[in-house]
């Protein structure tokens, strides 16, 4: 590898590294306000002046300055403060002093940087210039005259998030950052855009003025809004999250996450559950724990066990369903499941993941998408796709609606009948180095799901997308907890019935008793006369038809662990405590089993756990995603049922990206960017 010297110091370097990598890999702090590490480079700021050897005797950009054998880099000498202190007087001759009042506040680039390179003067005597303030959306708040046209957010639109809705206009002092005709950003990851200004241009709309990043305590955790669990941060103030912030994870979402993983921490304290009801007279009136308890097992003890139920929601813990899975076992009970929408799914623990993993879909060179709009199921993988796709490498074909996915597709149909004719992109398969598919969930919902597995299954064994050292057997999940259920095979026993089998049969009158942990996405209208028993954070749809509602935590208040779409277990840490007289959910099942003469063999979370992988170790490979390393024992042949394949076009998964689960539906902010998403795919164009 080459060699460069920094400040006299030798390193090697990968050719193609710029002056400033080759700086940092030395050890160097380089300041820069433009540059950023996925995005393409600008030069814009000319905040990372270095000087250089052999050049001309004035200061570079290093960050456009491609190193060079034998190059010597000095980032430390008299005239390189200069310069750097030069472009920082510059930047700040417009930029109000407004710190005190800023979100930016304690943690702002352009303080850290001011704090290294500034004056304690100016010596301009111009006004400073003003700009109006634009319109971003319900999540975006800017004070555009803090702007130092970096472009850092037109970069991350264009190049990242696949919108390019953001640009500049005007020239001078004229110029500014504004959107197309002034309209909100319509990315899924909009707020990244805040996260990666450096000066407080732009910030988050609905933290406004709440905080200072001193106050807060930070707790690393996953995000269960959808099944890819992603890394993020927890930031509390007493009881209350404030805001949820990305940490750094290659494997998965890089360092960006979702607006709905960002912004739903406002509904962790709306419409909560914070103390026990019974259900008299037609209403719920408030209840002690030992009274809830009482009527659970009165009711339970007036029923057989083929008249009993028990359903697991999307946003459930591992242990929570192991704790309800070994209760209802012990129970006799046979009518249990996981799978609230009706996927087709179980058998091979290949059969439902998300085999190629996340970070394997850079090395797939063709990629057929069924039933499925990662863009609203997973916005973060299909920026995974974007990223593979914009190198020129990647080609896409998807059967299914037909959406702005932002990268190019060939749309070779609507329905299951089209995985049996690829046409001109099967030849685009069979000649992929590492071909992959990826099946949603609206594909596998219903009584054709298991056929449409089998269909996809046989599409990846005559392209071999299943080998040795690849596997492109994909199955993208929607639900945190779908995928740890399964696991654990929390579906029904031999003879019981599934999520559908159960509310039919609640409807008719066969089933007494009816357990819902967390499910709220059920036709919970259509229970008849079942006594249902809720246990869950938010009054949603469960809580109002239930007859007694246990109060239970949120995802953000106890630790737990989660399977991501990969198989990836990981590892939740509490950041706040539950509401009022809530406790965590596996604690009032194992409180529960008590009275139902059932009692539970664990007293603490560390027995529950031990448990847990005792009987499914799994849970035990913390952040391991199997990938390929299974992909050899994996017969295809095995997957789904055979069946007939119909015409009929896929549903999508989810009709509304934003309100997805209880805490996203007690949100206001998802409910202002889900008004706002309609109203934008109702908008006519100009044309039109």
């Amino acid at each position: 590898m080459p060699k460069a010297k920094v400040n006299g110091v030798e390193v090697e370097f990968e050719p193609g590294m710029t002056a400033l990598q080759v700086a940092e890999l030395a050890g160097e702090e380089i300041p820069r306000f433009c540059y950023h590490e996925r995005l393409s480079i600008a030069g814009n700021c000319r905040m990372c002046l270095v000087e250089v050897k052999p050049g001309p005797p004035k200061p570079a950009a290093s960050c456009a300055l491609p190193a060079a054998e034998n190059m010597e880099i000095f980032t430390n000498t008299p005239m390189v403060k200069k310069a750097r202190e030069g472009v920082l007087e510059f930047l700040l001759i417009n930029h109000p002093l407004d710190c005190p009042i800023c979100d930016q506040g304690g943690e702002c680039d352009l303080q850290d940087e001011t704090l290294g390179y500034g004056r304690d003067d100016s010596r301009f005597q111009e006004n400073k210039r003003a700009v109006e303030e634009k319109f971003m959306g319900p999540l975006i708040k800017t004070v555009m005259t803090r702007c130092i046209q970096c472009t850092r957010c037109v970069r991350f639109a264009a190049e990242i998030a696949g919108v390019p809705e953001l640009g500049m206009i005007g020239r001078g002092e004229d110029a500014e950052i504004t959107t197309y005709l002034e309209g909100a950003v319509t990315s899924e990851l909009s707020g990244n855009l805040a996260d990666i200004c450096p000066v407080g241009a732009l910030t988050h709309k609905p933290w406004a003025f709440n905080y200072r990043p001193w106050e807060l305590k930070k707790t690393e955790g996953v995000d269960v809004m959808d099944a890819l669990g992603s890394a993020i941060r927890i930031d509390t103030r007493g009881p209350e999250v404030m805001r949820i912030l990305p940490r750094i994870n290659e494997e998965i979402n890089e360092e960006w996450i979702s607006d709905k993983t960002r912004h739903v921490c406002d509904g962790l304290m709306r419409q909560r559950l914070d103390r026990p009801y019974i259900r008299e007279k037609g209403r719920l009136r408030e209840a002690t724990w030992a009274e809830a308890f009482a009527a659970v097992a009165k009711r339970v003890s007036a029923t057989t066990p083929d008249k009993m139920g028990l359903i697991a929601g999307d946003l459930q813990d591992a242990e929570s369903m192991k704790a309800a899975m070994d209760l209802f076992t012990a129970l006799g009970v046979k009518n249990i499941d996981c799978r609230q929408d009706g996927a087709q799914l179980g058998g091979a623990r290949e059969s439902y993941l998300f085999n190629t993993t996340i970070l394997g879909l850079e090395a797939c060179d063709a990629l057929l998408l069924v039933g499925t709009n990662p863009r609203r199921e997973a916005a973060l993988v299909n920026a995974r796709i974007r990223k593979t796709w914009l190198t020129g490498k990647l080609q896409v074909g998807l059967i299914g609606e037909a959406a702005d996915l932002n990268y190019g597709y060939e749309h070779i149909g609507a329905g299951p009948a089209s995985l049996a004719k690829l046409g001109a992109f099967g030849k685009v398969l069979k000649a992929a180095a590492n071909p992959a598919i990826i099946i949603g969930q609206g594909a596998l919902t219903g009584p054709g799901g298991a056929a449409v597995l089998r269909a996809a299954a046989k599409v990846a064994a005559d392209h071999k997308m299943v080998r040795a050292d690849w596997n492109g057997f994909n199955v993208l999940h929607t639900a945190a907890a779908r995928v740890g259920g399964l696991d654990m095979g929390f579906t029904p026993r031999k003879g019981g019935k599934d999520v559908a089998g159960m509310i039919e049969a609640a409807a008719s009158g066969k089933l007494d008793v009816l357990f819902l942990l967390g499910a709220d996405e059920i036709a919970a209208d259509k229970l008849g006369s079942a006594f249902v028993v809720y246990l869950g954070s938010h009054g949603d749809a469960g809580a109002n038809r239930a007859d007694v509602v246990l109060p239970g935590a949120a995802y953000t208040e106890k630790p737990g662990i989660y399977v991501n779409t990969e198989g990836r277990a990981q590892v939740m840490g509490r950041a706040a405590f539950p509401k009022g007289e809530a406790r965590e959910d596996w604690a009032v099942i194992r409180a529960l089993s008590e009275h139902l003469g059932k009692q539970l063999p664990y007293d603490s979370l560390e027995a529950l756990r031990a448990r847990l992988m005792q009987d499914h170790p799994t849970f035990g490979q913390v952040d391991y995603a199997p990938g390929a390393s299974t992909a050899a024992g994996f017969d295809l042949k095995s997957v789904g049922e055979e069946g007939a394949l119909s015409d009929k076009a896929f549903a999508g998964a989810l009709s509304d990206f934003y309100l997805t689960n209880p805490i996203a539906r007690a949100s206001v902010t998802m409910a202002e960017c889900s008004a706002l998403a309609i109203s934008v795919r109702r908008a006519p164009l100009a044309a039109e």
